[in-house]
């Protein structure tokens, strides 16, 4: 009895239904309908033929009909069939996208046949030990926070009192890099667990709001173009866009400007700057976790190579991306294609 159970008995079972249904119907047609017809009478008396008119043709269009009531039965059998089939794909796969967005998204609903069951289980069971992954993570990452800034903070004290000034500044300053390196590490981690609703957002109101903070510093950012709101993560967006201007301030110094251009199926916001810019070949690998152009760890020239791999994750939670072009007149142009759905 378990068997029956299965997507396999209940494709096979109607497909014989449909089968058999049909034999019916042309059975039942030819019962009904098509009537045999006698041969003609003996020749009459003086050897001459009677002539008769020819017979009817067949009632209801011969057998094409049938052959038309079986045709219509098997497609029928055979769309339903399918439907059946993809009906546990289909909702697998609307159950996976939802997981890709949110990990806290309903549970598959573990009915059907036994094979539509069996996957839900196990999505399920998937989909809570991912949770309690991210949980442990996050709890892990909280204690790893605070346990490595207490070590931090008594070093920063105590190398107040180093007696040597050159010494004392160099430790000053590789205590300074372990503490941006810790910050941005669990930031980089932080934005891969997070999860917020996709809202309607008004992305120019959130780049000229960037451009007057530059401004008040006293740094030239310059908005250009405009653009309708769009439906997208709010925090996400944010961080991916504040992360661009860092860069391009970095490293293009003043003359920073934002470009905001409508195209068909989203938006495009481009980040100029004029500065060294990267090699075509290296463009790819900026976005790697901790990768940097130049050898040396220090803070003030590159970072720790997190900035751009936060910014394309962060892009890509969004459903777009990001790419990397020659500036015109030199310098390097950061591209955040946006979508609008």
């Amino acid at each position: 009895m378990r068997s029956a159970d299965t997507l396999f008995a209940r494709l096979f079972g109607l497909s014989l239904l449909a089968i058999v249904l049909a034999h019916l119907l042309a059975f039942a047609w030819f019962s009904l309908y098509a009537k045999p017809h006698f041969p003609p009478p003996p020749p009459a008396f003086r050897g001459e033929w009677t002539q008769r008119p020819p017979p009817p043709p067949p009632p209801l269009g011969g057998p094409l009909l049938p052959l038309l009531l079986q045709s219509i039965t098997l497609v029928i059998a055979a769309w339903y069939g399918a439907r059946l089939l993809s009906r546990p794909i289909r909702r697998l796969s609307e159950a996976a996208e939802r997981l890709s967005e949110n990990l806290d998204s309903p549970a598959l609903a573990e009915d059907g046949p036994m094979e539509s069951r069996q996957a839900a289980r196990a999505f399920n069971l998937m989909q809570t030990r991912i949770r309690e992954q991210m949980q442990q993570r996050g709890r892990m990452l909280a204690a790893v926070s605070h346990d490595l800034r207490t070590p931090l903070a008594r070093l920063k004290l105590r190398v107040e009192q180093v007696a040597d000034d050159p010494l004392r500044e160099r430790m000053a300053r590789d205590l300074d890099e372990m503490v941006g390196m810790l910050d941005a590490t669990l930031s980089y981690l932080h934005e891969q667990r997070a999860s917020e609703a996709p809202q309607w957002f008004d992305l120019q109101a959130l780049v000229e709001s960037m451009a007057e903070d530059a401004q008040e510093r006293g740094l030239d950012v310059q908005v250009e173009g405009r653009c309708a709101p769009l439906r997208a993560q709010p925090m996400a967006l944010r961080s991916c866009l504040n992360n661009l201007l860092d860069n391009a301030l970095r490293y293009g110094g003043d003359g920073v400007r934002i470009q905001l251009a409508e195209r068909d199926a989203g938006i495009d916001v481009r980040v100029i700057d004029h500065g060294p810019g990267i090699p075509a070949a290296q463009r790819e690998a900026v976005f790697e976790a901790f990768f940097r152009l130049e050898g040396s760890r220090n803070r003030n020239s590159g970072g720790v190579g997190l900035g751009l791999t936060i910014t394309r994750e962060a892009a890509r939670r969004l459903g777009g991306d990001i790419r990397l072009e020659d500036t015109p007149c030199g310098g390097l142009t950061a591209v955040l294609c946006l979508p609008r759905s």
